[in-house]
């Protein structure tokens, strides 16, 4: 039987015997990232459609980064690699895992069609509800629209339990689309519990985060003055948000790797005891 708080215990002792080698990581990856994409929205505010478009592919970039820095962490977790190797394992599996990451976005894309499917089909204008004009929508189109999120935030919610060690999968047994699989064999019967983990990591950064952002946002915007565009507290806030999330994304790599590991050793332990 795998115990979450076990996986913790493990992941908490990594982070504090490994933190001199995975800052570097956490810092190039995911806090000079998330530092700048805080200013994007700002920046957007009246700029021209080139620079929005460079902002876009920015963006895109700093996603490839962040998945870079995701797998090196993975890899240092699984303790199959020190700094260095885990730089160039994280490397060789970048593009495997940029696979494994389309194909869920693309799944996940799906399973959001039948909204503007019912949508159209009742004859309302898209092309409006992009522009974010007001359209009034009738009462069942609504009811169905709330209740299919609704069940599809829980089906999300659940497929992200069943595929969550599919990264650590993908980087120790240099798998690809088959690392899905894996995951969900190797998840199967603990999904319920690593759900309420999902559940509560998400509450405790999203509370972390949006404190950061309203504290810090409001002492900066007193100290250096509120503006259009990008500004002095607008910066600032995004530095002390941008440190915040960093923190939490650090821990996700090693807490799928450190789950990874328990759950192939609980395989194992019950292959032989059959």
């Amino acid at each position: 039987m795998v115990k979450m708080a076990g996986v913790w215990d493990r992941t908490a002792e990594f982070l504090s015997d490994n933190l001199a080698a995975v800052l570097p990581i956490a810092l190039l990856t995911f806090f000079v990232p998330a530092s700048i994409k805080g200013n994007f929205t700002a920046a957007m505010t009246g700029a021209s459609e080139e620079l929005k478009i460079l902002l876009t592919v920015l963006q895109v970039l700093f996603a490839i980064l962040s998945v870079w820095g995701s797998l090196a962490i993975t890899a240092m977790a699984l303790d199959i690699a020190g700094e260095r190797s885990a730089a160039s394992i994280a490397t060789r599996r970048l593009l495997p895992a940029l696979v494994v990451s389309i194909v869920m976005i693309v799944v996940a894309s799906a399973l959001v069609l039948p909204v503007p499917g019912v949508l159209a089909f009742n004859g309302y204008d898209m092309a409006a509800m992009a522009r974010d004009e007001e359209v009034n929508l009738s009462m069942s189109v609504a009811v169905f629209i709330v209740l299919y999120l609704l069940a599809l935030v829980f089906l999300i919610v659940w497929l992200i339990a069943r595929f969550v060690v599919a990264t650590p999968v993908l980087v120790r047994e240099s798998r690809v689309l088959s690392a899905l699989g894996e995951s969900w064999r190797l998840t199967r019967g603990v999904g319920l519990r690593i759900v309420g983990v999902i559940i509560l990591f998400v509450i405790v950064s999203w509370v972390a985060m949006l404190a950061a952002m309203t504290v810090f946002g409001s002492i900066f915007a007193l100290v250096a003055g509120r503006g259009d565009g990008v500004t002095l507290s607008g910066v600032m806030t995004s530095i002390v948000v941008a440190a915040v999330q960093s923190a939490f994304m650090v821990i996700p790599p090693v807490f799928t790797a450190k789950l990874y590991l328990a759950l192939t050793a609980a395989r194992f332990r019950h292959e032989a005891d059959a």
